[in-house]
């Protein structure tokens, strides 16, 4: 199938890395691009030399001669050399489709603005907790291309899918499709809020009759997706009873007609992972495992890193890391996971979000905004002094100030409504940093 086509691939991190190996082994003739030099992604020099794929710096000529462009995710699809590839009537796809055909078993995927990664990996861990073989990976963890090996038949194919994963597909199924929540984010990429809402209904398109699309039936962008699949749809709700699927009754949650568990039960923090449960218990009770076996799995997961982490309590101060709250709807859900008294830092590189909705949570619930990063001028000005702002600039500082301030009963919250790329590698770098400071931090005299 790839046997001989002069393929290439742009942007090599994990993903780009993912797919030239993919392509090699398929007998493609592969060449590879990125806008950084070789020498500052170590990772892909190393598979490159190995397999003796040429490297060239990204420029609109080496887009020509190519027979196949494979995009990596943070790669934008509207580029003008690739943009003129499509006009010449060149393949172009992204990691997620060159590996699908090569995949084994079936698929779940899981896309939305918020949650996807605790329920990609809650979903996991109940499958293999109730003895169903299943990997994890996509937008998380290990590319789609590198689990073709570890897929099997009888198993599933837990993936976390994003916009810019699911705008490159054209023929990649999802036996189970969950769309969580749909709420502004990476508009900076997108353009447009339609746009970006498009992307996230893609992973419904190659849906069948007997497939799963289980839907947020509290977002209206979410609940819009039921026009958009073949598959039988199913809802969950944490505001009114639906069927078929999961809702919240008081403080249980009620999964096909029957009790499943209390909130009370699920060990992570916030009324959003409480939805977060009733979406994963109906993927895994649409693989066939049991209300018992979902419950029982639920009440052992762990939070996820970097999402509502709880980090260390040190003179009373919890410290708790969500870095991975790289949107606003984000950051507002993490707030609404703590009564009040939080030192909240916020800031990064914009995406072309409006902050103005975190006002009112803020001056109900925080004792300052911290704000750090490239954004922070932008924050300020549109949180209009609705809450106490410092300009603390770098998260040291951030961490330092609101532990020399903050008194025992406050929360130190990093949840930044930004991306991480003004000052960190990623999410992670800016959480690991932020725990590193944190954990050197002593107690007060």
């Amino acid at each position: 199938m790839l046997a001989g086509v002069q393929a290439l691939v742009v942007g090599m991190k994990r993903s780009g890395i993912a797919s030239a190996g993919l392509l090699a082994r398929e007998g493609a003739v592969v060449r590879a691009t990125d806008l950084k030099p070789l020498d500052q992604l170590p990772e892909a020099r190393e598979l490159l030399d190995r397999l003796h794929i040429p490297f060239t710096l990204q420029t609109p000529e080496v887009f020509e001669g190519a027979g196949l462009i494979v995009l990596s995710p943070d790669v934008p699809a509207d580029l003008p050399p690739v943009e003129a590839a499509r006009r010449r009537g060149l393949p172009v796809v992204g990691e997620i489709e060159l590996a699908a055909p090569f995949l084994k078993g079936r698929n779940i995927g899981i896309t939305g603005t918020n949650g996807k990664t605790t329920t990609t990996s809650l979903i996991g861990h109940i499958l293999r907790e109730s003895g169903v073989p299943a990997q994890v990976g996509g937008n998380i963890g290990t590319p789609a291309a590198a689990m073709i090996d570890s897929s099997r038949d009888d198993g599933w194919n837990v993936l976390e899918l994003s916009s810019f994963q699911l705008e490159t597909i054209s023929t990649f199924r999802a036996h189970i499709a969950l769309a969580l929540n749909v709420t502004q984010n990476h508009l900076d990429r997108h353009h447009t809020f339609e746009n970006y809402a498009a992307a996230k209904g893609r992973i419904f398109e190659n849906q069948r009759p007997d497939d799963h699309a289980i839907l947020n039936a509290d977002d209206p962008i979410c609940a819009a997706y039921a026009s958009r699949t073949a598959a039988t749809v199913n809802w969950f709700s944490g505001q009114r009873e639906v069927e078929p699927g999961a809702f919240l009754r008081g403080e249980e949650l009620i999964l096909d007609g029957q009790p499943l568990m209390r909130t009370g039960e699920i060990p992570i923090r916030g009324r959003h992972n409480a939805e977060n449960v009733l979406a994963a218990s109906i993927a895994a009770a649409r693989t066939g495992v049991t209300h018992n076996a979902i419950a029982a799995a639920v009440r052992t997961f762990r939070a996820v890193e970097h999402r509502l982490e709880f980090v260390r309590s040190l003179s009373g101060i919890d410290f708790y890391n969500d870095s991975k709250a790289t949107s606003v709807d984000a950051t507002l859900k993490a707030l609404e996971a703590f009564p009040g008294n939080v030192w909240v830092i916020l800031g990064g590189k914009d995406k072309g979000l409006d902050y103005a909705p975190l006002r009112a949570p803020l001056a109900a619930k925080a004792r300052a905004a911290l704000l750090i990063g490239a954004a922070a001028e932008k924050i300020a000005g549109q949180l209009n002094s609705a809450v106490p702002l410092v300009p603390a600039q770098t998260l040291d500082a951030a961490v330092a100030y609101a532990f020399a301030n903050g008194a025992a009963g406050d929360t130190v919250l990093l949840a930044p409504a930004c991306s991480s790329f003004d000052q960190f590698q990623s999410f992670e770098h800016r959480g690991e940093v932020f725990k590193q400071l944190v954990n050197r931090l002593g107690p007060k005299e």
